[in-house]
């Protein structure tokens, strides 16, 4: 089958074209209507589903855009307010009404009469929302809808002060590549006393989000907030035991790949100790990556690269280009992190990332990239609901996309010797970046599991799991009170909790991937997007079957595809 990315902003048939939500009572008559409206046959059933899905994508991209505002620019005040005012003020009153009519649609006797493969996944998930819906959450789930967003706030004020000059602590990252040992340790340095400086706040932060979780689990009837979460993301396929099992792959699998990883840079470095602020260097000589300028030079670049893998992958990025769909670059007062936002109305979605001219940066723009393909084959989807595909599939679609593009990263680079050193970079990361998942996993379960901890308990613990997920390769004397708190960095932890082991289970999907593609690249990336075709409408071992990979995360199959990755990466190597 062959796509498209000339897709155009859903009609409305339902809303006024006109429509724009500005208050609750904007909505408030069209969810009366569908609430009361009666339903004689199938027929007018699925039209009442049309309808519905129609006004759930004009109050998803609404809220999106007043999202997406407010990360662009976390100083403004009137962005805030808008989004705030989503969140406490109509948010809150469309809740019952959803559970309404997802109990309207349940009860109806025609929705026996509904294609059982085609809604199977749809009506799964309805009947799980109306389990877990309780009047009593609404107003705790405003308030946490407002808390998270002050994790951006604070570390995007985060600046340090090096040579003259501020930099963003994304934009200082570039520092830790210098030639100058001592100017990445005292950059390195500076980065921690500076997320030091709001340890504290940031404690506190975390623990009144932990606080509002455990009561809502508590209100819906779970011991803890873990058991609560997994319910909620419809995690149907696999269970907590499935992510210790994980834990325990990447130890005894990967972990020793890391070692060596390590112990390989250290020797090329030629130092008696290899410290944190030397991961990113080069041996003498030679110097750091960089594959662009600027945001602009950044994304020319990545459209170059896709035109090359796939056409269509690079006009889904002119696309969005042409409808002004991307803020790239790093800024002071700009929220952290990166990520795609899917639009659910007008189809092509928005990156949003904070590029400081880095090859991480590369890489964080075709792993959006992936997202982005993934928003576009998914859009032509009936329903808004059959758009919501599962997490563990959606960062499959990006991290494949991180390994795919590298047969075509001459568009960043002018030499075969860089771009040697850019692909093993990217092998090393893809090896490296599983231990971090691991801890950040386990820690979150440890810290759902026992919500009464104190905030000694909690940087104990944290300490205690990243050594367990740590080599000992890199020494970390004298740091040990900035490790106590280095999870603080972590954004999922506050913004998006028990959204990280899907990055583990998507990588392994990947590595999947990229050795079918190594094989037949022509098949393995139509089957990549025949997969992201089907958006949420099918369960993951379904979907991972579509895309030609298992959904498997045992620690015998990390130990198969780890050992395929280390192979690939000797070759750079030798």
């Amino acid at each position: 089958m062959t796509y498209t990315a000339d897709i155009h902003k859903t009609p409305r048939v339902y809303l006024p074209q006109t429509f724009t939500l500005q208050s609750w009572a904007d909505l408030e008559p069209y969810f009366k209507e569908l609430t009361g409206r009666p339903i004689h046959n199938k027929t007018e059933l699925e039209q009442w589903l049309k309808d519905n899905s129609e006004l759930e994508a004009a109050i998803s991209e609404d809220a999106c855009w007043r999202q997406i505002k407010m990360t662009c620019d976390t100083e403004n005040k009137e962005l805030e307010a808008s989004f705030n005012d989503f969140v406490m003020n109509i948010q809150p009153h469309i809740q019952p009404y959803a559970d309404q009519l997802n109990k309207k649609l349940v009860e109806t006797p025609f929705v026996n009469e509904l294609d059982k493969d085609k809604y199977f996944t749809y009506l799964r998930n309805v009947r799980k929302n109306i389990e877990l819906f309780r009047e009593a959450n609404i107003p705790l789930q405003a308030e946490l809808g407002v808390l998270q967003q002050k994790f951006g706030q604070i570390t995007g004020a985060m600046t340090i002060e090096h040579k003259g000059k501020e930099y963003t602590l994304q934009q200082a990252g570039k520092f830790l590549e210098s030639q100058d040992r001592k100017e990445r340790e005292a950059v390195y340095m500076k980065i921690q006393e500076r997320r030091y400086k709001d340890k504290e706040t940031l404690n506190e932060l975390y623990s009144s989000l932990l606080e509002k979780r455990q009561q809502v689990a508590e209100n819906t009837g779970f011991k803890n907030y873990r058991d609560y979460k997994f319910k909620e993301y419809g995690r149907f396929d696999y269970t907590p035991q499935d992510c210790f099992a994980f834990h325990e792959g990447v130890k005894q699998h990967v972990l020793p790949i890391v070692a060596k990883i390590y112990e390989h840079k250290k020797l090329k470095l030629g130092y008696e100790d290899y410290r944190p602020w030397d991961t990113e260097a080069q041996p003498e000589g030679v110097q750091p990556l960089r594959p662009f300028t600027n945001g602009e030079d950044l994304l020319n670049k990545s459209i170059t690269c896709f035109e090359k893998l796939n056409p269509f992958f690079a006009d889904c990025f002119r696309k969005m280009k042409d409808m002004g769909h991307f803020d790239l670059e790093s800024r002071k007062g700009k929220a952290p992190g990166g990520y795609n936002c899917p639009l659910a109305e007008s189809g092509a979605p928005f990156i949003f990332m904070n590029a400081a001219g880095q090859m991480s940066d590369v890489t964080t723009m075709v792993h959006e990239g992936g997202h982005a393909v993934h928003s576009f084959l998914a859009h032509p989807l009936e329903l808004a609901a059959f758009k919501e595909y599962p997490m563990e599939i959606a960062e499959v679609a990006s991290m494949a996309m991180e390994l795919f593009s590298m047969d075509h990263w001459q568009s960043f680079f002018d030499n075969e010797a860089d771009l040697k050193r850019a692909k093993a970079h990217q092998l090393e990361r893809s090896i490296s970046v599983f231990p971090w998942i691991a801890t950040i996993d386990k820690f979150q379960h440890w810290i759902y599991e026992n919500p009464k901890h104190t905030l000694e308990q909690r940087a104990d613990k944290w300490v205690e799991i990243l050594n367990e997920f740590s080599t000992n390769v890199v020494d970390t004397s004298g740091l040990e009170e900035f490790r106590k708190y280095n999870w603080q960095r972590q954004l999922h932890l506050y913004e998006v909790p028990f959204y990280y082991i899907e990055y583990g289970i998507a990588q392994l999907g990947a590595i999947g991937l990229w050795m079918a593609y190594k094989q037949n690249p022509k098949m393995a990336l139509q089957q990549y997007m025949d997969a992201l075709s089907l958006g949420g409408t099918k369960t993951l071992p379904e979907l991972y079957k579509a895309a030609g990979i298992e959904f498997n995360f045992s620690p015998e199959y990390i130990g198969k595809l780890a050992s395929f990755v280390n192979e690939e990466l000797q070759k750079l190597l030798d």
